[in-house]
């Protein structure tokens, strides 16, 4: 892939209007400190990160408050400093609405730094493992939006050929990528530097779309005072999800990820180009993951533009610092036009998989219509970028015939909503899938615990079995004795000692436990 000039295409997939313009036009700033900071423990894909501080305790800008429970999890940071207030449920910002918990920190605008971390400026002395451990310990996850833990995602083993940093934001009102790569290309070039060390390999592209002739000219720039000529930018045509990792590495590369598999599969790792940034803080200067870029946009705010902020800030906060709610802000989305999902309330916290806050007007979404009968047209399945039959998808879903859904790889949807946009009836068919997926996982969770239980019923009774069987063959063996010893009255005499002396300590361990009770 080096030098290279050649680009590929993945199937389907949607020319869309950008709607970026309206958050790129003001310069990158930072949000203002809020009051409170609520931190959800659950900020990741992976095991939730377990409290380590209580009501009361005092904690500084990057120091711990939650620590990583499992191989696949995140350490938790403060994002300034102040007193924890609260260990506990919160509502947080999640399609189901439902609250979780977290540290509530009520901040002291002193912005006390937390030194805990040294710079590891000569990193290129330190080994891989070394590496990764400091960027678990510093909470980096990916910043795409996916959230997965950044040091597992690096343990990758041998065998890699090349390392994708992604900025093709194809997503629809996003631009929280396209501004880093304007204002830090530098960091994202030494993120790159630093995972092609840990990676030990020699050749990293970033990726953008056409569509982003400042953020191209900044990395080039970058890359010119880098010298560094292991890595290259590519542009990418601009065209819906090619931001996906896996449209974006067969648009790259000509080749396809397994269904199941991982782009590792086949020697690529994806990384987004936010995540570099955070894996160069936390490695150059020793920073925890405490902020990032988020795009407000939309009708419904006044100012929009794009922010650093710190995370657990309230989303009221931000829309202030925006100039607050037009008179047509209608929907309040977290995400992108297509993939996001509406939020409750402007309370919830600002997280680590917050890339966009999109203030809706009616223009921005318009309201569904009523869903038709599918006519059969077969324009989902020309969208569809992951080359599924969204058509047969539906029926057997509305069919609940589960298995026939997953046998159409179902779990190969990425849930962009190309199929939904395309389909003249308006069927929900995203909102479908999503519904069988998680049917189909409930089933099997039902199926595993129904295993367990009958593999736990037959191997009680194995052991009943074996012990009646054991019994027998004792009984047998003494009544063989018993006979072959007539001829030796002490023998036998021995033999109906031992019996009845079993017999009396079985009594005495009744007696005594009768009186226990």
């Amino acid at each position: 892939m080096a030098g290279q000039s050649r680009l590929w295409h993945f199937h389907g997939g949607l020319e869309l209007p950008a709607h970026k313009s309206g958050s790129t036009t003001e310069p990158l700033t930072a949000a203002p400190v809020p009051g409170v900071l609520i931190h959800p423990l659950s900020q990741h894909i992976g095991s939730p990160s377990e409290a380590i501080v209580a009501p009361g305790d005092y904690v500084k800008k990057g120091q711990p408050v939650a620590s990583a429970t499992g191989y696949i999890g995140s350490p938790v940071h403060a994002a300034s400093s102040g007193t924890v207030i609260d260990v506990g449920p919160q509502p947080v910002p999640h399609p189901s609405g439902l609250s979780a918990d977290c540290v509530v920190i009520e901040t002291d605008g002193r912005d006390d730094p937390y030194v805990g971390y040294d710079p590891l400026i000569n990193y290129r002395t330190l080994n891989a493992p070394a590496l990764r451990a400091r960027v678990r310990e510093c909470g980096i996850v990916g910043l795409g939006g996916a959230a997965f833990p950044t040091s597992v995602k690096l343990n990758v083993g041998t065998g890699l050929k090349s390392l994708i940093l992604n900025g093709a934001e194809c997503e629809p009102f996003i631009s929280c990528d396209d501004m880093l790569m304007r204002y830090r290309a530098e960091q994202i070039v030494s993120g790159a530097q630093i995972m092609l060390h840990v990676l030990e390999i020699r050749h990293c592209c970033i990726a953008i779309e056409e569509d982003k002739p400042e953020s191209h000219q900044s990395l080039l720039k970058a890359l010119s005072a880098a010298g560094d000529e292991r890595i290259e930018v590519v542009r990418v045509p601009a065209l819906y999800p090619e931001g996906g990792e896996r449209q974006l590495i067969q648009v790259l590369t000509g080749k396809e990820v397994p269904v199941g598999g991982i782009p590792a599969d086949i020697g690529y790792l994806c990384q987004n180009v936010g995540t570099a940034v955070a894996v160069a803080r936390a490695v150059l200067r020793g920073e925890p993951l405490i902020s990032r870029i988020v795009t407000v946009t939309g009708s419904g705010v006044a100012q929009p533009r794009n922010l650093e902020v710190r995370l657990g800030t309230p989303i009221s906060h931000v829309i202030d610092a925006c100039g607050g709610y037009t008179e047509a802000a209608r929907y309040l989305v977290m995400g992108g036009g297509m993939m996001g999902f509406p939020l409750q309330g402007d309370q919830l916290p600002v997280i680590k998989a917050t890339n966009c806050l999109l203030v809706a007007s009616e223009e921005d979404i318009r309201p569904r219509s009523p869903a038709m009968p599918c006519i059969r047209c077969g324009d989902c399945a020309t969208a569809c970028p992951a080359q599924l039959l969204p058509q047969q998808l539906y029926w057997h879903t509305q069919s609940e015939e589960f298995d026939r859904v997953e046998d159409l790889n179902i779990y190969a949807c990425i849930e962009c909503g190309c199929c939904d946009l395309v389909c003249p009836s308006h069927i929900p068919l995203t909102q479908n899938f999503r519904y069988a997926k998680a049917q189909i996982w409930s089933q099997k969770r039902e199926r595993e615990r129904s295993d367990v239980a009958r593999n736990r019923f037959e191997a009680r009774n194995a052991r009943i079995a074996a012990e009646k069987s054991e019994r027998a063959r004792r009984l047998a063996e003494k009544t063989r004795m018993l006979q072959t010893g007539a001829a030796d009255p002490a023998a036998k005499k021995a033999l109906i000692d031992e019996v009845m002396k079993r017999v009396g300590d079985k009594k005495d361990s009744s007696a005594e436990e009768s009186g226990k009770e």
